[in-house]
């Protein structure tokens, strides 16, 4: 059976040996050396201001809503995953969707000035597929509107935008460290900010308010990793760089054998180094996705409708209709791409594709 992805998993001695040292220390959670540790070594390779690491990539974007959304309107893209919309309802605030680039799938920098008003709070865009939206544009709208901007990079860990972290623009940024993605530690996620004073407003609502083990802060939630976590990114890590050129080779793959002229791939924003975190294809119609899924689930091949539906269509949020997004949703389809998928496979794949157009 091949799946849209696969969990990179490192020798598991690899892991026993890092999650020993939490063992003989009796640390498991509370931001132990480990924790600690891995926050270093991922600051550092990624070359971002700041981090602090999270249980899981959702919780990081509440964090940031609750402190900068205000209750107020989020402009926001309908063409994400769910976790996207649903905290900026689930942390009382109202989602203002504006539609896509057809091309880049990133929320539409151009419609966004229409759809603010006195009520609108903070942009929150998704870099999907780790493709970056045009940030320039928004930073210099958010500058104008006095709007603050939250970026999902939940795809993005690894990408740089003209030569900087896609992670150090935005008041915050977030990332998943879910296990389906590019790096990971099983569940977690990770958020950043260029703010000294914002950031240390993020650190202390991620550890219940904390100020010392008496005092606190503020509100805060419980967002901390475990040790255990942090032992698998201590594991993963050191294998980054073959995880990348790995995922690089089946795109490559792809990219040199589909039959493009049939339907469109991702179209990556110029001045972008990609980390080959996704591999979408855009068919005709929603008919030809169709077809060409049951061909592959024949051969327990299971790509994913991703993202669908369009999120202005989810049944808590009575949003506007958004003709691109819910034109590509019903269109798009994330073909497998993981460490460990060999030549038959993807000419498996491929030829199918290729022959069900």
């Amino acid at each position: 059976m091949i799946n849209v992805t696969q969990t990179f998993l490192p020798p598991q001695e690899e892991y026993n040996k890092i999650v020993k040292r939490a063992w003989d220390k009796i640390w498991l959670t509370n931001r132990g050396e480990l924790t600690l540790e891995l926050e270093s070594k991922l600051k550092k390779y990624l070359n971002t201001n700041s981090i602090i690491i999270t249980n899981n990539g959702t919780i990081p974007l509440q964090i940031a809503l609750k402190l900068l959304g205000k209750n107020g309107e989020i402009i926001t893209t309908p063409f994400s995953y769910v976790a996207t919309s649903a905290a900026i309802v689930w942390e009382n605030c109202t989602p203002v969707f504006v539609d896509i680039h057809s091309e880049y799938l990133t929320i539409d920098e151009t419609k966004i000035e229409a759809a603010i008003t006195l009520k609108t709070t903070a942009i929150l865009a998704t870099h999907v597929f780790g493709n970056p939206c045009n940030i320039e544009a928004i930073e210099n709208i958010a500058k104008k509107h006095n709007l603050k901007v939250i970026y999902d990079a939940a795809h993005s860990f690894g990408v740089n935008y003209n030569e900087k972290s896609l992670f150090n623009f935005g008041d915050v940024s977030t990332c998943s460290f879910h296990a389906t993605k590019l790096f990971h530690t099983g569940e977690g996620g990770a958020m950043f900010c260029n703010d000294e004073e914002l950031n240390e407003k993020l650190f202390y609502s991620h550890n219940f308010g904390h100020n010392g083990p008496l005092d606190f802060h503020g509100l805060g939630i419980n967002a901390k990793i475990s040790e255990l976590q942090a032992a698998m990114g201590l594991t993963v890590f050191p294998h980054i760089n073959h995880i990348i050129t790995e995922r690089k080779t089946v795109v490559d793959y792809y990219n040199a054998n589909l039959s493009f002229k049939n339907f469109n791939g991702l179209k990556i924003r110029a001045n972008t180094t990609w980390n080959y975190s996704y591999f979408p294809v855009v068919f005709e119609s929603e008919q030809v996705l169709l077809k060409i899924q049951k061909a592959l689930n024949e051969k327990k091949i299971f790509p994913r409708r991703y993202f669908y539906p369009s999120l202005n269509t989810i049944n808590y949020i009575n949003g506007e209709k958004m003709s691109i997004s819910e034109s590509i949703a019903s269109r798009i389809l994330c073909l497998p791409l993981y460490v460990g998928l060999t030549t038959s496979e993807l000419e498996q794949i491929v030829s199918i594709i290729n022959n069900n157009i």
